[in-house]
């Protein structure tokens, strides 16, 4: 594999903020400046040459082998290239990423892709709470670029998400699209309790919910063209990771009717 390699060496007994590991932000930096970067999160003040054997050479592909040690921040401010990592990663990953490919080849924390604008995020298993979510100091959660978990999410996916694409080939947590203002999240195992709360406008495809908040209202039967046009949109862009076509006829509920109601569950129609 190309490109530069960041292979665990030693167990640092913390936390790791691996911010600094993108391809463009290592692009111009020599071999002994990359292993002097601050990736510690305590005053040891520990480089990246402490905790890993670096190997290869600067190249729009970076490989990140933590082993057991939980790295946050992966990808974060991500703006172009392709970011490896080889297990699974703490929270704030593709925090505000912009451009390029985050591929995690295991499972995620909390608040992945919170701030996102643009890219692609990949994760092989499952990821945590507030998937694409606000965080304090923030005015939306993610505003762009495209999320797919192989597995399940947590709670309050895409609060206050405004834009972008979230795919689950398994199902979210309670909450999702929690306070939604735009976006679509696909979930092919379904929803859990009450998503959509608060929700303004957005979409939520799924194969079905456990719960609906009482502020949903079924709007019946349709044949939406919409629908088709996405599937096939994603299909083209995604490959074997897009979701699977909805069928012909799908049941929309509108809501939430506590907010301003534009916003949309989309289930097959039975």
């Amino acid at each position: 594999m190309g490109g530069l390699t960041f292979r665990l060496k030693a167990a640092p007994g913390e936390q790791l903020n691996v911010s600094a590991l993108t391809p463009s932000k290592l692009a111009q930096l020599s071999q002994h400046e990359i292993a002097r970067l601050h990736i510690g999160t305590s005053k040891q003040q520990l480089t990246a040459g402490d905790v890993f054997d670096i190997s290869g050479s600067a190249s729009d592909v970076v490989t990140i082998e933590p082993g057991d040690v939980v790295v946050d921040f992966a990808g974060s401010e991500m703006d172009g290239g392709t970011l490896i990592v080889d297990g699974s990663v703490g929270s704030y990953a593709g925090r505000k990423m912009r451009g390029g490919k985050l591929d995690i080849r295991g499972n995620a924390g909390n608040l992945l892709a919170s701030g996102m604008s643009g890219g692609m995020i990949h994760v092989t298993g499952s990821a945590g709470d507030n998937l694409g979510s606000v965080i304090a100091g923030d005015r939306f959660g993610m505003v762009g670029g495209t999320v797919v978990i192989g597995g399940d999410i947590g709670a309050r996916a895409g609060d206050k998400m405004r834009r972008g694409t979230v795919i689950v080939k398994g199902k979210t947590g309670q909450g999702a699209g929690t306070r939604m203002i735009g976006g679509t999240i696909w979930a092919e195992g379904g929803f859990g309790p009450d998503p959509g709360y608060m929700m303004r406008r957005g979409t939520l495809i799924g194969s079905k919910v456990e719960r609906l908040l009482p502020t949903f209202v079924d709007c019946g039967r349709h044949d939406l063209l919409i629908v088709r046009i996405v599937s096939r949109h994603l299909k083209t862009t995604l490959g074997e990771l897009a979701p699977k076509p909805m069928p012909l006829f799908v049941q929309k509920i509108a809501g939430d009717m506590a907010t301003i109601g534009r916003g949309e569950i989309l289930l097959p129609a039975g």
